[in-house]
């Protein structure tokens, strides 16, 4: 029975590959994985507790499942804009950007751009070069990135109030079929990622997880995917 249930595993998140291969790895051919990180008690309640942040009359949810030039962090901060313009203090918003599937790499500090290609892996260019990114555009985004200069990225909408979080279940998928490409453990590839999140930025189960989490306490659901 236990070894039904982890080849039922494997060929779900094979599965979930495969999607992603038709738009953003298809240098991956069907890559096999090792056991998947568990998502321990500990990291279950931080991520729980986490919630409890959310405040305000006004709450949204932001699915931000792919890069969508920015969008998942764009419409955050135009959240926080317009309720402003209507009377509202930021002490009464709560904007939450859930980054999941190919919007994971905006959680990531800049040195992980730069040894793993994200750019290249999530189809990521730099309005600068025109190439893939070897860096966070959208942390602390630097003139052009965004198509407004007056857009804040992730760093200064969280000190407004904005939450972001990240997909483990994700992370765990990209960097397994990463590293296997590069020839490196997997198991340190994942480690690697989560520890060049931001600070800040919350590791949740999975996005779909976290999403559901947010409409619970009181996040109407927009979708900021493309």
């Amino acid at each position: 029975m236990e070894t039904q249930t982890k080849n039922s595993r494997r060929n779900f998140m094979g599965a979930m590959m495969l999607g992603a291969t038709a738009s953003t790895l298809s240098m991956f051919a069907n890559p096999i994985f090792g056991n998947m990180p568990n998502f321990e008690p500990t990291k279950m309640s931080e991520a729980e507790d986490w919630f409890k942040k959310i405040k305000g009359k006004h709450r949204v949810v932001y699915d931000g499942s792919t890069p969508h030039d920015g969008f998942p962090i764009i419409w955050n901060w135009a959240f926080y804009l317009s309720n402003n313009e209507t009377g509202s203090d930021d002490s009464d918003i709560t904007a939450m950007t859930v980054l999941r599937h190919n919007a994971i790499p905006f959680a990531f500090k800049s040195d992980l751009w730069k040894k793993y290609n994200l750019g290249k892996v999530f189809a990521v260019n730099d309005n600068a070069t025109k190439a893939p990114a070897l860096r966070n555009p959208y942390y602390q985004p630097q003139e052009g990135d965004f198509p407004m200069p007056v857009i804040q990225g992730i760093k200064d909408m969280q000190k407004r109030g904005a939450m972001f979080c990240v997909c483990n279940l994700a992370i765990s998928v990209y960097s397994g079929a990463v590293a296997q490409q590069m020839g490196i453990d997997p198991k340190d590839a994942y480690q690697e990622w989560v520890d060049a999140i931001h600070p800040g930025i919350q590791l949740v189960p999975s996005g779909v997880w976290a999403l559901g989490r947010a409409q619970e306490n009181g996040c109407g659901y927009i979708f900021a995917g493309n």
